[in-house]
């Protein structure tokens, strides 16, 4: 049996997705979580093979959750089930280690083939998502081969990190134990050697082009 647990904060889409699951002999729904804290206890005493998991959560929302999983199931497949259309949030999601991406309206006709597709080691992605993802992944992969690399240092790709996970520069001073201002001299210093107007395109471009791998 293929292990799942599932976690949205909503009982009403867990139940709607277990029916659907329930349909396949070969799928078996070990554990439910309603929020991120609740999921990360879960998946400690029952270890799934693959964790259906919403981004909008109470207490750990999923993308934080996402990180913490790979640190105790690193082998663990993750589908994200998400009523987020943008785009930033699948290059998120998928930077994050994400598998896959369902779109909550899609999942009456899409889970079976989303799960399907994940549990073969294959990336999904929801079909209101698809064109515009293929698109933007090989404009940036032009992009990348026109591109000189840019080096970072030790201290840019920690900030990247921390910007892309939507830190403040207070916030960054404080983990990084800098200054406010070196912060945002570091800052500027990616603005400068990616040469991006702002921080929004910043993160776009090196989420794309997988720039910086979480921990």
């Amino acid at each position: 049996m293929y292990r799942i647990v599932i976690a949205d904060d909503h009982a009403l889409i867990r139940q709607g997705i277990k029916s659907i699951i329930s349909q396949d002999s070969d799928l078996d729904v070990i554990g439910e979580a309603s929020n991120g804290e609740e999921l990360l206890r879960v998946i400690e005493e029952v270890e799934p093979d693959m964790i259906i998991l919403d981004i909008s959560m109470p207490k750990i929302n999923g993308l934080e959750a996402l990180e913490r999983i790979h640190e105790r199931l690193p082998n663990a497949k993750i589908l994200m089930l998400t009523m987020h259309r943008n785009s930033q949030y699948f290059f998120r999601a998928i930077s994050s280690g994400a598998h896959g991406y369902l779109m909550k309206d899609d999942t009456d006709t899409e889970l079976p083939a989303a799960i399907k597709m994940v549990r073969e080691g294959k990336a999904y992605v929801s079909p209101q998502l698809a064109w515009e993802v293929t698109d933007e992944m090989i404009s940036a992969y032009r992009d990348r081969r026109s591109q000189p690399l840019v080096q970072l240092t030790d201290r840019e790709q920690q900030v990247l990190k921390l910007v892309i996970k939507g830190n403040t520069s207070k916030q960054m001073a404080e983990i990084l134990c800098l200054s406010p201002r070196t912060v945002d001299h570091h800052r500027a210093s990616l603005l400068r050697k990616f040469k991006m107007k702002n921080t929004v395109d910043l993160v776009n471009y090196a989420l794309r082009n997988s720039i910086v791998v979480p921990d």
